[in-house]
């Protein structure tokens, strides 16, 4: 699924603001390395159906181990692993026994040292990538798993490392230090480099698996079929700590939904969350809502957050204009697109907007191949609309008691007429401050 770097900031799928990012929240990872995987995983939406299903596979049968996952490797063993490669000691015995071994450790005390803790390190993430090996070669119906699982046995299964599996690291005698650090440093690094990245793999996949059994998330059914659909159930948008439940279909003869809403109604935050979960969905993970079918999409793209570009001289109008305009090039090769547009054209005054809306609107709604969700304040541009069978009318509502809102936050069928803007200028106290200048 084809989604630029717009998107993904709209999405806050990436965020400095950790309260705010969906990477931060979905990151349960134990290494470094595992959290650069995960990032990974995130930025780089599956290119099938075949694919998201494996991952969905794969993270559904961690889940189910997850209890007997081992507590090492840790980030600190794989460091402690990682800096005994870059680390250069005095040169070991070929052939360690009691003598040279007796030897080599008063005399290099240091190094012997630093390799006594090297490997006990190495103990431990060898036995722990033994068990994990163990548990996901039960496993033999998923093609990834199945294919990390024949590789982890093939590079643990040495003589040397089925001894130290079997060992005590705390009783390891210095032939034994010296043995194991010689064969770890001179014939295992390039298998330990191979056994830290397949780790890592496992680490952001886990990391998936937990997030969604912490977030109460549900694995879609994806359709790879010609017209484009999506049908979501008790969505919700899992960065709120109340969220409420929205539900929503899209398909061919239905693909545009109109929404309207006063300001802080939930309009952005559904339309965020749509887009969440269609995107969670091509990474082959679960996703926030209790049921959700969709079609595969060949692209996503959202215009929520556009700004001004005041180096390059261009008004916030300018470039939304320019990314309706891209967006149009895009969505034009009759692929399957999921296409988010918030607020549009807010950029000009309100008889500009109402025509430039109107007009884009007309032209979007042909394009069966996408499908659409657009918020607009401009009320009024609806009922025209409405001759149009392919276009959903759905709205936010706002009351008002006492000059207090009140958002219900449910998604309801129509056109909102709320025009509340004068109402929380005056309750937030504007007003007054203006007056009493």
């Amino acid at each position: 699924m084809q989604v630029d770097k717009i998107t993904q900031n709209d999405l806050s799928i990436f965020h400095v603001e950790e309260d705010q990012s969906i990477f931060h929240q979905l990151n349960f990872t134990q290494t470094n390395g595992g959290r650069e995987y995960l990032r990974y995983l995130l930025s780089n939406p599956l290119p099938t159906v075949e694919a998201i299903a494996d991952t969905q596979q794969t993270i559904q049968h961690l889940l189910s181990i997850e209890a007997k996952w081992p507590v090492s490797p840790t980030n600190g063993t794989i460091m402690v692993l990682e800096k005994y490669y870059e680390t250069a000691v005095e040169q070991y015995p070929s052939t360690p026994e009691y003598v040279n071994s007796r030897w080599y450790k008063f005399w290099h005390k240091d190094d012997y040292s630093f390799t006594l803790f090297s490997v006990q390190h190495t103990l431990d993430f060898v036995k722990g990538m033994q068990i994990i090996a163990e548990n996901i070669s039960t496993n033999n119906q998923h093609i990834q798993l199945k294919k990390t699982a024949k590789q982890l046995i093939f590079l643990l299964d040495k003589p040397v490392i089925q001894e130290m599996i079997l060992k005590n690291k705390n009783d390891l005698t210095a032939i034994e230090v010296l043995t194991f650090g010689n064969f770890i440093r001179h014939r295992f690094k390039q298998s330990a480099l191979e056994l830290m990245h397949i780790y890592h793999q496992l680490d952001a996949y886990m990391s998936l698996a937990k997030a969604g059994k912490k977030y109460g998330f549900c694995f879609p059914e994806m359709v790879d079929q010609a017209q484009p659909f999506v049908e979501i159930k008790g969505l919700f948008h899992f960065l709120l700590s109340h969220p409420v439940d929205y539900s929503i279909r899209l398909q061919e003869k239905e693909n545009f939904l109109f929404l309207t809403g006063a300001n802080m109604a939930g309009k952005s935050t559904f339309i965020k969350a749509t887009g969440i979960a269609v995107y969670l969905a091509h990474i082959g993970m679960g996703v926030p809502a209790k049921n959700m079918r969709l079609s595969y999409f060949d692209g996503l793209l959202s215009n929520i957050q556009v700004m001004d570009n005041i180096a390059k001289g261009e008004s916030f109008f300018f470039n939304e204009v320019q990314r309706i305009k891209n967006t149009i090039n895009r969505i034009s090769d009759g692929k399957k697109w999921l296409i988010l547009i918030d607020e549009l054209f807010k950029g000009t005054n309100q008889q500009d907007a109402v025509k430039c809306s109107t007009t884009v609107i007309e032209g979007l709604r042909k394009m069966n191949n996408a499908l659409f969700i657009l918020s607009t304040h401009l009320y009024e541009i609806g009922e025209p609309l409405k001759k149009h069978s392919n276009i959903q009318f759905h709205y936010f509502e706002t009351s008002v008691v006492n000059d207090q809102l009140s958002f219900s936050y449910q998604l309801k069928e129509g056109i909102s007429n709320d025009r509340l803007g004068y109402l929380i200028l005056k309750r937030e106290g504007v007003v007054d401050l203006l007056e009493n200048c």
